[in-house]
C-alpha cells in the first residue's frame, strides 16, 4: 500500500508541476516537454546501470510505444495550457481507461451487463464534462488531453509484454529525446524558460514520472490488475483537491458531476467481473 500511495501521489504531481510551469508560462509547452523527457531519461536509465553497470539497451524500445509515449507527453505539455489541473487530470485518466476497455473488448474480452452499464455511465461523465457551457474546459484543451490520455493507454498495452519493463521504458524514453529536439527546434519562436519552470520540468520528469514509474512497477507486485487499474481512479481526485488548495482553481458542479459519473462508471467495469474470469 505504500509504494500505491507513492505512485499516485508522483503521478499526480505531473499535473500539478505541468500545470505550475505552463499556467503563468514559466516555460514553453515544448521546453517543458524535453526536459521532462531528458531527466526521466536520466533517472530510469540510473536505476538500470546500478544494478546493471550498464546503459539501457535501446534495443529494448518498442517503436509503437516510443510513438505512443511521445504523444501522451507532447498532447499532455499542450493541453495544460488550457486546463485547470483537476479538470485535465479527469480527462487524462476517463481517456486512458476507455482506451484499454476499447483495446481489450477489440481484443475478445466481453462485458457484462453491470459492465455495459459502468462503461455507458462513464461515457455520459465524459460528454457531460466536454459539452458547452459556462463551466465547460477549452475544447482544443479537452481534445489534446484526451489524446494524451488514449496514447498513453496504448502505451501501457504495448509495454505490457516487457520481460525488463524498466529497461524497456528507460529505453523508450531515450528514443524520445530527438523527436523531442526536434519539436523543440520547430517552436523555437516560442522559447520561453526561467530557472523555476526548467526545475520544475526537472521534478516533474525525475520524480513524478521517472521515480513515480519505479514505485509504481513495486506496487504492481502486490496488485492484481483489476486493483491496479481501479486504484488510479484516485489520482483526478487528488489532483481537483490539490489544484484548489495551491493553484486556487474553483471546484466546479459541472466537475464534481462528470468525476462522479466517469469514476463511478469505470469503478463498476472493473469491480463486475464475468464468473471464473481472472482480476
Amino acid at each position: 500500500m505504500v509504494f500505491t500511495g507513492m505512485a499516485m501521489l508522483c503521478f499526480a504531481a505531473n499535473s500539478l508541476l505541468c500545470r505550475l510551469a505552463l499556467a503563468p508560462p514559466l516555460i514553453d509547452a515544448a521546453t517543458f516537454t524535453s526536459v521532462r523527457v531528458l531527466a526521466a531519461a536520466a533517472m530510469l536509465s540510473l536505476m538500470v546501470w546500478l544494478p546493471h553497470r550498464r546503459l539501457p539497451r535501446l534495443a529494448c524500445a518498442n517503436a509503437g510505444a516510443v510513438v505512443a509515449l511521445f504523444g501522451y507527453l507532447v498532447c499532455f505539455s499542450f493541453a495544460y495550457r488550457r486546463l485547470e489541473a483537476g479538470t485535465g487530470a479527469l480527462l487524462l485518466i476517463g481517456a486512458v481507461q476507455l482506451s484499454m476497455f476499447t483495446i481489450a473488448f477489440w481484443e475478445g474480452e466481453r462485458f457484462t451487463p453491470v459492465q455495459w452499464l459502468g462503461l455507458s455511465l462513464a461515457l455520459l461523465g465524459f460528454v457531460y464534462l466536454v459539452l458547452p457551457g459556462v463551466s465547460a474546459p477549452d475544447p482544443f484543451g479537452a481534445v489534446l488531453m484526451a489524446t494524451s490520455g488514449a496514447a498513453w493507454g496504448w502505451f501501457s498495452l504495448l509495454a505490457r509484454g516487457a520481460e525488463q519493463p524498466l529497461e524497456a521504458n528507460a529505453s523508450n524514453f531515450l528514443c524520445c529525446l530527438v523527436p523531442a529536439l526536434v519539436l523543440n527546434y520547430f517552436s523555437v519562436h516560442q522559447l520561453e524558460a526561467t530557472v523555476l519552470g526548467l526545475m520544475l520540468a526537472v521534478a516533474s520528469g525525475a520524480i513524478a514520472t521517472g521515480f513515480g514509474y519505479i514505485v509504481w512497477y513495486l506496487a504492481l507486485r502486490q496488485l492484481s490488475a483489476a486493483r491496479a487499474a481501479t486504484v488510479q481512479l484516485s489520482m483526478p481526485v487528488l489532483v481537483a483537491l490539490a489544484g484548489a488548495a495551491f493553484l486556487a482553481e474553483p471546484l466546479t458542479v459541472r466537475l464534481l458531476i462528470a468525476s462522479a459519473g466517469l469514476l463511478g462508471g469505470i469503478a463498476l467495469v472493473f469491480g463486475h467481473r464475468l464468473p471464473g474470469q481472472r482480476p
